[in-house]
């Protein structure tokens, strides 16, 4: 008998680590995976670890001397040859500078989300959750946006390859999924989908609505691109709308979600004003989507959110708890309703965070006032996401 949801994580995704000071820090998949274990809604026994991924798996997307590169800039001390061409492979930008072991921390990431997609499509479980994962900015030749190795675009890869699906891939993050977007462009068995703020103002500075795919796969492309100092209203309106009729008229065999959870109004890096009720309802809605079309099969992976202690931890842990269907799910899935985090978990962590902690899963409405200009960036969300879909 198939599992119902399986947990995949690798120990070596903690080390993919670019310095202290950097904003991408993996202690928030450890803060994540404390809460659930708090809650008791996961076991230490639970997580099944993944293998590497090897070349072959990390060729699907990227260019062998990419790997390669990666691989020599991995070691403690890099020869010089290979550091004069860092810069031509992404890996000496402020963004995603190289550091040793990289290579191996950005494969055991792959790994997860690959085995989560074999998972998946073999029938071992209708879903699987792959937190580490979600590293949707990295390119066939270079790294982007803190991503050296594409898992998602991998995991894709994988099961349009081993299984022959049709996957619909959706990304919640606040930047455009622009590295999976790229990957499959011209392919029309493989829907991409990304809500995002707008690349008018917000890294990769792509994602428009006209970005419909090319050739065969014009089309098949779908984004959602939304304007600073959206609220919650206006982002969800706008994800229900447009993914409900992109999934019925693409109608896909599995679906594989990236979760970034950096929309939220705490995150340093972007410049929307949402709050954590989103990430309690686009996991719902995703479930739903799965098993409307797909009998089920539903593959998550992580990604951005850079807020790691009073947001990453409740966004990726909502993930799970709605995919278990944890009845706290259901509880927090009711209109105005909330509940407290778990007590030993915010005692654990209160003296570590450098802000205060929340106290409960989601959070109070009334701590933010109204953006200014709400009716006009609701209107104009109303209008792009016409756009987005106005073919389907």
């Amino acid at each position: 008998m198939s599992a119902n949801a399986v947990f995949i994580l690798h120990p070596g995704s903690a080390r993919y680590k670019f310095s202290d000071e950097h904003p991408f820090n993996p202690k928030r998949l450890s803060l994540a995976i404390d809460l659930l274990e708090a809650l008791g809604a996961l076991h230490e026994t639970q997580p099944i670890a993944p293998s590497l991924a090897n070349e072959h798996m990390l060729a699907l997307i990227h260019r062998h001397d990419y790997i390669e590169a990666v691989r020599q800039l991995s070691e403690e001390t890099p020869d010089p040859l290979w550091i004069r061409q860092a810069q031509r492979y992404g890996l000496s930008t402020e963004d995603t500078p190289y550091f040793a072991g990289m290579h191996e921390a950005a494969s055991a990431i792959v790994g997860g989300s690959s085995l989560a997609a074999d998972m998946v499509m073999s029938g071992q479980a209708r879903h699987a959750y792959h937190m580490a994962g979600g590293l949707h900015h990295a390119f066939p030749d270079h790294a982007s946006g803190f991503c050296i190795y594409n898992d998602a675009a991998i995991a894709i890869a994988h099961i349009r390859k081993q299984y022959g699906a049709r996957v619909l891939y959706i990304d919640t993050d606040v930047h455009h999924g622009d590295g999976v977007q790229w990957a499959f462009y011209n392919d029309p068995d493989v829907c991409t989908y990304s809500i995002h703020e707008t690349g008018k103002y917000l890294f990769p500075g792509t994602g428009f609505v006209h970005e419909r795919g090319n050739e065969l796969g014009f089309g098949a492309s779908f984004n959602v691109p939304l304007e600073p100092y959206t609220e919650d209203d206006s982002w969800l309106e706008s994800f229900t709308t447009s993914i409900e009729k992109v999934a019925a008229a693409f109608k896909p065999d599995v679906i594989v979600s990236q979760h970034g959870c950096d929309a939220h109004a705490y995150d340093p890096l972007s410049n929307i004003q949402c709050s954590m009720r989103i990430y309690q309802a686009m996991p719902a809605i995703i479930h739903r989507l799965a098993h409307t079309y797909t009998d089920g099969r539903w593959v998550a992976v992580g990604g951005g959110g850079y807020d790691i202690w009073r947001v990453v931890p409740r966004a990726w842990a909502l993930v799970w708890l709605e995919m278990t269907d944890h009845p706290l799910a259901a509880k927090l899935g009711h209109s105005g309703a909330n509940e407290p985090l778990p007590a030993a978990w915010l005692e654990r962590w209160r003296s570590h965070s450098s802000e205060p902690l929340p106290a409960n899963w989601l959070d109070d409405p009334s701590v933010w006032l109204p953006m200014p200009r709400r009716a006009i960036i609701e209107e104009r969300n109303r209008q792009t996401t016409a756009l987005s879909i106005q073919e389907l």
